[in-house]
């Protein structure tokens, strides 16, 4: 070893080696510093504004922490503020953490989806009343309750008539005479024929020479008997009703149809329907009637449609839910958009269309005509072309940055004026109480510019059904200046937006009370409530 370290060569090399070492272990670290400062200098001087993620209204001229949530603010480069100066840009991060979802706009057939309420009903053209055709006691009778199947000529009660009695003493009489007199035997049979006796019973009691005390009353159709009107030992007279018979072997189903699903509906439409007592089996039929006249006080026009029940599965009284699928022929070939996409303020339908050509999540207000409503959708009759790209959830959030930056929003479609968080913040290091201070105040002066058009308020309704969900909402709704109408089923409470300067509370719980549910304020009147469905009744 001392020989090889004694060559001169060999220690030149060694001393040549370790001095590359040392000089790139100090220079390397100098230049990776110099790119890296660099890099920094190079960010600085392409940005102009740094924001936030989570609030893209901060906008600061320097880096560093957003003052609401304390996140590292990021870089927001001159060639995106190139933008129209009233969209909304967001970071990819920013949408996705907002649950901001696109669809394109596409031409559709628009099909309405109607959700009808109703019962299973008797059809009134085999209803049958089963009369007396003279006077006289019931002696017995042989159908004792109601729900009991009888059969067309079944017995149905033994009366003793005095005034049957009497006519048969002259059929007896006459029919001695009947050579001589044979008008007046004629007269005498004709008689026992008008109280439906047969041609055999007439000869019987001619032929036996006798008097008959009881008489049977024979059924005159078959059915059930849905009510029972007399009792053995009553005294009944000429055309008094012993039993109301049922033919159940067809039945009607009659539903309940708003006036503004009256449009949608016609005559042969085909309904598909479910009953709550055999859940998971669908029925279909026809429209056969819809009722010419509303009912003044419920609002709602009875539609008819026919099935056959010759398995007795269906019974009188059944809840059932109809599905009506309308082909709004009318608006063939239209837009059709997402429920979901449209910010709704009344008078006025906006959303938020994707601007083309950009990779990033830039987003734009457009306020367009809306058609009907078809359940989660709507026909889009001016405003949007093919193709386009609208934001189908999420909008409202984006809607509260177009408010915050003082960009044209929901609320302030002409907003010039941006009212922005960052305009109040110097730099980053602001106290964080001033900053807390200003950020409330530019809430608090966003919050009194919506309240000037709209008004948020919850009061109790009574309810039970989705039929009742349905008549309160529309009832509220009704009222000029009511924007929004929402009631929870199961608190028993309405949500509601509306215009104060058309309308108050007072007047929509008047509204509701009207049609027949209880308010806070006001009480439905009984005749109005008593009209209303068997499964809508919510007061014990």
């Amino acid at each position: 070893m001392k020989n090889i370290l004694s060559n001169k060569y060999v220690s030149f090399s060694l001393i040549l080696i370790v001095g590359i070492m040392l000089g790139w272990v100090f220079f390397h670290s100098d230049t990776s510093k110099k790119a890296e400062n660099n890099k920094l200098t190079e960010v600085s001087t392409k940005s102009t504004i740094w924001t936030c993620a989570m609030h893209p209204q901060i906008k600061m001229p320097k880096p560093g922490k957003c003052p609401i949530c304390g996140m590292e603010l990021i870089p927001l480069h001159k060639e995106e503020n190139t933008i129209d100066e009233d969209a909304i840009q967001m970071t990819k991060e920013a949408a996705q953490l907002a649950n901001v979802l696109t669809s394109k706009v596409s031409i559709q057939n628009p099909v309405k989806d109607l959700r009808l309420y109703g019962k299973v009903q008797a059809d009134e053209r085999l209803l049958q009343s089963q009369v007396s055709y003279f006077s006289g006691r019931i002696e017995k009778l042989l159908v004792n309750f109601t729900g009991e199947l009888v059969r067309k000529g079944q017995v149905l009660a033994i009366i003793y008539s005095p005034d049957l009695m009497t006519a048969q003493q002259e059929l007896l009489e006459t029919a001695s005479l009947k050579m001589t007199q044979p008008s007046l035997y004629e007269a005498s049979k004709e008689k026992l024929r008008q109280w439906k006796l047969s041609e055999k019973q007439i000869a019987t009691i001619e032929s036996s020479g006798k008097v008959k005390t009881n008489f049977e009353i024979y059924a005159n159709t078959s059915g059930v008997v849905v009510a029972k009107r007399i009792n053995t030992g009553d005294f009944i007279y000429s055309g008094t009703v012993l039993f109301d018979i049922a033919n159940l072997s067809h039945l009607w189903v009659m539903f309940d149809a708003y006036e503004s699903d009256l449009p949608y509906l016609a005559l042969g439409q085909k309904v598909e329907f479910t009953l709550q007592a055999t859940p998971g089996v669908n029925y279909s039929s026809k429209i056969s009637y819809i009722d010419p006249v509303l009912d003044a006080v419920t609002r709602v026009a009875k539609v008819r449609i026919e099935i056959s029940n010759s398995d007795n599965k269906l019974k009188p009284e059944m809840f059932v839910t109809g599905i009506v699928k309308a082909e709004l022929n009318k608006y063939r070939n239209k837009l059709i958009i997402p429920k979901t996409a449209v910010l709704w303020t009344g008078k006025r339908s906006i959303v938020y269309v994707k601007m083309p050509n950009s990779d990033e999540p830039i987003f734009k207000m457009r306020e367009i005509e809306l058609g009907p409503e078809l359940g989660n959708s709507y026909v889009v009759e001016n405003g949007l072309m093919d193709g386009e790209e609208i934001v189908s959830q999420g909008a409202f959030s984006i809607d509260a940055s177009a408010q915050l930056e003082g960009k044209p929003s929901m609320m302030n479609p002409s907003a010039k004026n941006p009212l922005t968080v960052a305009t109040a913040h110097k730099n980053t290091e602001s106290n964080s109480v001033s900053n807390a201070k200003k950020k409330s105040e530019a809430i608090t002066i966003n919050e009194k510019s919506k309240m000037v058009t709209t008004k948020r308020q919850i009061f109790k309704v009574s309810g039970k059904c989705d039929m009742c969900k349905d008549r309160i909402e529309t009832a509220a709704k009704s009222v000029n200046g009511v924007m929004k109408a929402d009631w929870n089923i199961e608190k028993q409470m309405l949500n509601i937006d509306f215009d104060p300067s058309k309308t108050n509370s007072d007047e929509i719980q008047k509204a509701i009370a009207k049609v027949g549910h209880d308010t806070e304020k006001y009480k439905a009147k009984d005749e109005v409530y008593n009209k209303l469905p068997e499964c809508c009744l919510y007061r014990k």
